[in-house]
């Protein structure tokens, strides 16, 4: 396991989040104890005084809300950084490292590990997550994979 893949790992089973049917947006945001709002603008994470709120795009599709959410909890869990008084290479590059993370979160390594002969569809089936999300998540499982085992193409 990477430290991504391990640090899901663990922050899932410490809060009881053992299976795909426990992730959803209510479910984590209710143990993580924020408030989260749906409204018409981009979504994002704010915090004042330390309490967090979420602003999720009302008009996305329930499964590309799940994807920002997984997205904005990178910035839960790791950034407090305002980007607007840094260079734009470090918030690129932070907005890269979540969307890494995005995957990871909203599709657990260690539940994709439970599953055999798993597909796209069935990961969206069963992540609430879009096709081509699943497809590049499914990618990026079998590489690890793959590279665990020894296999290199080349």
């Amino acid at each position: 396991m990477n430290n991504t893949e391990s640090y899901i790992y663990y922050l899932y089973e410490n809060i009881n989040v053992l299976s795909n049917d426990h992730l959803s947006i209510d479910n984590i945001s209710r143990i993580f104890n924020f408030e989260i709002i749906y409204w018409g603008y981009s979504s994002e994470l704010v915090c004042f005084k330390d309490k967090h709120k979420m602003f999720i795009n009302e008009q996305l599709t329930p499964q590309e809300q799940w994807q920002d959410f997984g997205h904005e909890m990178y910035h839960y869990f790791f950034d407090e950084t305002s980007y607007s008084q840094l260079n734009e290479g470090y918030g690129a590059y932070s907005e890269s490292k979540a969307d890494y993370f995005m995957y990871h979160f909203c599709v657990p390594s260690f539940m994709l590990q439970q599953l055999k002969g798993v597909t796209a569809y069935d990961i969206m089936d069963l992540f609430n997550v879009e096709f081509d999300f699943a497809l590049r998540r499914l990618e990026m499982y079998r590489n690890n994979v793959l590279t665990k085992k020894g296999v290199f193409y080349g």
